[in-house]
């Protein structure tokens, strides 16, 4: 099967490819070679250099999704090709969500598939309230610690991020719903 399969080729019961790699641990990696910005030293993006994660850059097809979820840190995307929708929820909204409790080890976690609502099973979540970005090649996003968002691959596509420092703006929200 090949990876950019059209829409009209596309259905569930046909492969959906997904590659992830990840530069951790150093900064000899051909990865911060090529994206110096990514380096763990003070810029725009990294706003803590003590506390970096990495690269992990991810290459996917269209119809991929990341299950809702938050990070424990700052987060930011870079879109090198294709497009991704994220719908972004503010840490306030965690308890309409449907998260898993936090000793579940899919923790952090919407229980729930954002593509298909179940507002029976998890009536809460007819009380979320999101934005919608579509997220183009050449386009940054920032997502702020604890901040959720849900991932949708719109095409092929390759993107990179990095998470960096933690911030307390949003903690309050979170505890909680009991992280």
């Amino acid at each position: 099967e090949k990876a950019s399969q059209s829409e009209t080729e596309m259905s569930a019961e046909k492969p959906h490819w997904y590659f992830r790699v990840n530069a951790k641990g150093g900064t000899d990696h051909f990865m911060f070679r090529e994206m110096p910005f990514f380096l763990p030293e003070k810029n725009f993006y990294i706003v803590d250099p003590s506390d970096t994660r990495g690269i992990n850059c991810r290459f996917g097809m269209m119809g991929n999704t990341a299950a809702a979820h938050f990070d424990g840190s700052r987060n930011f995307v870079m879109l090198f090709g294709g497009e991704r929708r994220y719908i972004l929820s503010h840490p306030k909204n965690c308890d309409s969500l449907a998260l898993y409790h936090r000793s579940h080890p899919s923790a952090r976690h919407s229980a729930m598939d954002w593509s298909h609502p179940d507002l029976e099973k998890f009536p809460e979540f007819q009380n979320a309230m999101g934005n919608e970005v579509v997220l183009q090649a050449g386009g940054v996003l920032y997502l702020p610690t604890h901040w959720f968002h849900f991932i949708v691959s719109l095409d092929l596509n390759w993107q990179c991020n990095a998470r960096s420092g933690i911030t307390d703006e949003y903690e309050d929200h979170i505890l909680k719903c009991g992280f």
